[in-house]
């Protein structure tokens, strides 16, 4: 009889529904049902997974007028903070996207796999860009212009040009043919791609950040309203991060 040891091991390196797991079924061993159970589970988590993808695989396509075309999608991260630089990207996604499994809204995927996903994307998009809008143009212009022209600039600065731009709930103002998604990181591959290298690059931002004013603790809150970053800037005022026409910044530089 095979241990369960082993069995264990066949499983973990199973990717697919095999013939042999019929028999496991009807092994009296509670380990191997225990085992077996939790490759189910892993599978079946997969296969949702699977399909989320070739679903949001299949609302770019429709954006393609040829099959050949490439679309480009476009997203944000930082544009409610008090603090810090809204980073957006682009990224066009290769025609096999099948290592994406899991690529979703940079939102609703963990710290660790966020990381993981941008390193992934980078090495396997088509082209891929990032830009950095500084809290002095946010001041300047805006944060909806300011978060557009960001946008444009990500779309002009990719190596190889798309056909078209997907960017999620944004009318762009560029050479080639635009759509702007509403909540299209949860429905576009490639707009989920963008929002994990801008969520990601920000991210990265703030803790370089975090090192330079370490009294505000932007690596736990990215710049964002909460209680203890309204604490901070109480106790020690703005710093030349901060976004002066942001409240309550504003309000402290009058």
């Amino acid at each position: 009889m095979e241990t369960t040891a082993s069995i264990k091991e066949r499983l973990q390196q199973a990717e697919t529904l095999e013939p042999w797991m019929e028999d496991l079924k009807d092994d009296s061993r509670k380990s191997v049902q225990q085992a077996l159970a939790s490759w189910q589970r892993r599978y079946d988590k997969k296969l949702i997974l699977l399909r989320r993808l070739e679903e949001k695989q299949a609302f770019d396509r429709q954006f393609k007028e040829q099959n050949h075309s490439l679309v480009c999608g476009i997203d944000e991260a930082g544009r409610g903070p008090l603090a810090g630089p809204v980073v957006t990207a682009a990224v066009i996604l290769p025609e096999d996207c099948s290592a994406f499994i899991g690529l979703d809204d940079s939102k609703v995927i963990s710290k660790v796999k966020r990381n993981e996903l941008a390193q992934l994307i980078k090495e396997q998009a088509i082209s891929w860009s990032v830009h950095i809008q500084p809290p002095e143009a946010i001041d300047r212009l805006n944060i909806y212009q300011a978060t557009k022209q960001s946008m444009e600039a990500a779309a002009n600065s990719l190596a190889t040009a798309p056909d078209v731009v997907l960017a999620d709930a944004m009318k762009l103002t560029v050479a080639i043919p635009s759509e702007a998604i509403i909540k299209g990181d949860a429905k576009s591959l490639c707009i989920a791609a963008a929002s994990i290298l801008a969520k990601t690059g920000r991210d990265d931002l703030m803790d370089e950040y975090a090192q330079l004013y370490p009294q505000y603790g932007f690596s736990k809150h990215a710049g964002y309203g909460t209680k203890e970053h309204l604490t901070a800037l109480d106790t020690h005022g703005p710093c030349p991060i901060h976004r002066k026409t942001f409240e309550p910044v504003k309000s402290m530089v009058r």
